[in-house]
């Protein structure tokens, strides 16, 4: 299972803030979950306002 986040995403930051392991970064025009470093805990679902983060 793997964490992503999508076209959706508005760059609010909320994401960044809430991980606990520092595994979101922001790219270009988007921010993105580095798979090495997240846990899988789901926290950043949980907390993005436009559900821009899903699980494939």
């Amino acid at each position: 299972m793997l964490y992503r986040i999508t076209d959706d995403c508005i760059l609010c930051g909320t994401c960044l803030d809430e991980c606990p392991y520092n595994a979101i970064e922001e790219n270009e025009d988007i921010f993105v979950i580095n798979q090495d470093e997240c846990t899988k805990c789901g926290d950043c679902i949980e907390i993005c306002p436009t559900e821009a983060i899903i699980e494939e």
